[in-house]
């Protein structure tokens, strides 16, 4: 812009030597741009790339944990490069921190980089490559290149492989050991009005005699009864900071809940529902079943699938085509974003280099079903529709529930999913009402949103934050009130303290557990 208007200037003024010294600036710097692209295009024939050194291509991390990849850049031509602002290309479902920000790579040579690696949300995300701002001679001009060399990240639900303590009484706590006695119980609960089919055994005849009607004892838990964990995954749970919404509350809990229950030596069983069931882990016992179960969990329906996608079809393929212009630009530069038919075809070329290529997501034709797993296997994610799912969900919660309750064995069930509200327990009443009648107990797991809000950074937030927790206790209050009156006990899904390497914990009050 300089020697534009020096040009113009001496052009005013009648001025040669001004024209002169404005036009010598503008060849100047065209020359020096004309130099760094063929210095980059000599660099980049030699051989200038990037592998990771991990070993595979997908590495498994622990929500909240760091993990450490190693990635190397190498450098084939005769003399150095240097480059500038040294990033990774991920999803933004994991946090990355990176040490080299500058730097040079000697000729010949190659320089490690490490990534320090954080899972912010459980499921399978990806990091896409490594990309720089490469400068060549005389150093005016920057040139930005990106490595693209897809690598997976699994991210498991918070610390669903560490020790933890048991679980506490206002959350349907379960012993720490199973009973040596066959149909005895692990943990007494409470006194409860004799119900028919109690057997006699349970019956409390001081407390009976004191109250002038007939009470038993109740359990928690018995040996020979299932524990079934039915997950709510409707989309809209997804919203709110990552790592934080109320479906990663709810994902992180059930976790934490049948890793406990299964140490005790009891039998879990797993049901993931939007408006239909979408998995189903078999009750059973032991670490092969917390392996299966954790695989259902990190499997959760994202916002991948048609019904849950803000996207059709042409939108998916749109970002189907930016990403194969990284991996194969020039079979995609010949594509253009109508031919929906050759993009699905260059995406089952490619696929074959993701770090997730078994992952299918269904759809009702086969090339959306193409497009839409492919970006699932590269872990790309998708604007969520919104449209909620409540209702929908609410048909297959009923179904399942239903289904638990007919089994012949009893069991503890545990509903993950928001309070009911009035309109919603009405739909939801005649379904508990049958369980209560049951030998089948209901216990309710709520994630609360508030910890999905974004944090205040002004007097406006603050007020508005505090008000959405003061209308999340009102409602809880009254939820739980009238889950109490069905004899549904609750309690609160609720983060682990921030920097703490911790489950969520289950508190009856809804507070955070230290």
């Amino acid at each position: 812009m300089a020697g534009a208007m020096a040009v113009l200037a001496g052009i005013l003024l009648f001025q040669p030597a001004i024209v002169a010294w404005g036009g010598a600036l503008i060849l100047g710097l065209a020359a020096a741009r004309a130099l760094t692209l063929l210095s980059v295009a000599r660099v980049r024939a030699a051989g200038f790339e990037m592998v990771w050194r991990n070993g595979g291509r997908t590495v498994r991390v622990i929500k909240g944990q760091t993990v450490e990849l190693l990635a190397e850049v190498r450098n084939r031509d005769t003399r150095a490069v240097r480059f500038g602002e040294l990033r990774v290309v991920a999803s933004p479902s994991v946090a990355i921190e990176i040490e080299a920000q500058a730097g040079e790579v000697p000729a010949g040579g190659r320089l490690e980089v490490v990534v320090k690696l954080r899972g912010k949300r459980v499921g399978r995300h990806g990091l896409f490559g490594l990309g720089l701002e490469l400068r060549g001679s005389p150093g005016l001009f920057e040139v930005p290149l990106t490595f693209s060399n897809p690598f997976g990240v699994e991210v498991l639900p918070a610390l669903a492989t560490a020790r933890r303590a048991r679980l506490r009484a206002g959350a349907a706590q379960a012993g720490s050991r199973p009973s040596r006695r066959s149909g005895d119980a692990s943990e007494f609960s409470e006194i409860r009005d004799h119900q028919l089919g109690d057997p006699l055994k349970r019956v409390a005849w001081k407390a009976s005699a004191r109250r002038g009607k007939l009470l038993v004892r109740s359990y928690e838990l018995e040996d020979r009864e299932v524990v079934w964990f039915v997950l709510d995954a409707s989309v809209e749970l997804w919203a709110g900071r990552l790592g934080s919404a109320p479906l990663d509350l709810a994902i992180d809990a059930i976790a934490d809940l049948a890793r406990q229950h299964l140490r005790a030596g009891h039998e879990v069983g797993l049901d993931v529902l939007a408006p239909h069931l979408v998995a189903n882990v078999a009750a059973g016992r032991g670490t092969a079943q917390e392996r299966r179960i954790l695989d259902a969990l990190v499997a959760t329906p994202t916002t991948l699938e048609p019904g849950r996608s803000g996207l059709d079809e042409r939108g998916v393929a749109q970002r189907v085509l930016e990403h194969l212009s990284a991996l194969a630009p020039g079979a995609a530069a010949q594509l253009g974003a109508g031919n929906l038919d050759g993009i699905a075809g260059l995406a089952r070329d490619v696929l074959e280099q993701a770090p997730f290529p078994e992952l299918e997501v269904p759809a009702a034709a086969a090339r959306e079903s193409l497009l839409r797993s492919y970006l699932a296997a590269f872990g790309i994610s998708l604007p969520p529709r919104l449209e909620p799912e409540r209702a929908k969900t609410d048909v297959a919660l009923v179904e399942t529930l239903t289904a638990r309750c007919r089994a012949r064995v009893s069991g503890l069930v545990y509903v993950v999913s928001p309070f009911p509200d009035a309109q919603r327990l009405e739909r939801l009443s005649p379904t508990l009402r049958r369980a209560r009648r049951t030998r089948t107990r209901l216990r309710w797991l709520h994630p609360s949103e508030v910890p999905g809000l974004d944090a205040p950074t002004s007097a406006m937030e603050l007020v508005a934050r505090t008000a959405a927790g003061l209308r999340a206790e009102t409602e809880r209050r009254g939820s739980e009130l009238a889950l109490r009156r069905l004899g549904i006990s609750s309690s609160v899904c609720t983060p682990a303290e921030p920097g703490a390497a911790d489950s969520t914990t289950l508190d009856p009050k809804g507070h955070r557990a230290a």
